[in-house]
């Protein structure tokens, strides 16, 4: 389907852009210094279903609707930038819930919960589907089969690269989380600054006016 030339090209491409901190590495990073390991890894595992999503979405040719238009894009935006707002505003007021875990009360937060969050923040990031429009057809090649499965492919190897990269960024992340676990004052200072950060990106995106180009 792809020469060796193309898959090593796109894979070396994919892992730059990947690698580079954006709204689902910040995303992640949030909720694993507010929740920890688990946490973290769940969220991966939601964004990376909301970022399949995306790709079945633009293979399927939905993805290209919803880039030229400029109200259902900016919907998308505003959709995911609220939900993250929100999330960092809950990390913040609930950011107790940390402390209590070094004394044995675990924070309650059903995995299933986490998925979902994640979920929605990878299925409305306006970066993923500029990224998967901008970047995905460039590489599909009418010649060499069918042109959906060709961009699911590469929309697949995408995503697992981002789930790599976010699994290295939770550990850190996670790691970081324990150090300052060791105060529980230092543990609400970091699920703050998680909340904070989701906030940040949040507000980041309301104001991001980049609109991916047609493909």
């Amino acid at each position: 389907m792809f020469s060796t030339a193309t898959l090593t090209t796109f894979i070396v491409a994919a892992f730059i852009m990947v690698a580079i901190p954006g709204p689902t590495v910040l995303f992640t990073i949030g909720r694993a210094m507010a929740l920890g390991r688990l946490g973290g890894f769940l969220s991966i595992l939601g964004t990376a279903i909301g970022s399949i999503i995306l790709v079945i979405g633009v293979a399927l040719g939905i993805g290209t609707v919803i880039a030229q238009s400029a109200v259902l894009f900016t919907v998308v935006k505003v959709l995911g930038a609220g939900y993250l707002i929100f999330l960092g505003i809950q990390a913040i007021r609930h950011r107790r819930d940390a402390a209590n875990a070094i004394t044995g009360a675990q924070p309650k937060r059903s995995g299933h919960r986490l998925l979902v969050e994640g979920f929605v923040v990878g299925v409305t990031n306006p970066k993923s589907i500029a990224f998967f429009l901008a970047i995905l057809p460039q590489f599909a090649d009418l010649r060499t089969g069918s042109v959906p499965l060709q961009l699911f492919v590469l929309g697949a190897i995408v995503v697992t690269i981002g789930v790599a990269c976010d699994a290295v960024w939770v550990l850190l992340a996670s790691a970081a989380r324990e150090w300052f676990g060791r105060s529980p004052r230092r543990l609400e200072a970091m699920g703050a600054t998680g909340g904070a950060l989701m906030i940040a990106l949040g507000a980041f995106l309301l104001v991001w006016s980049e609109k991916p180009s047609s493909v």
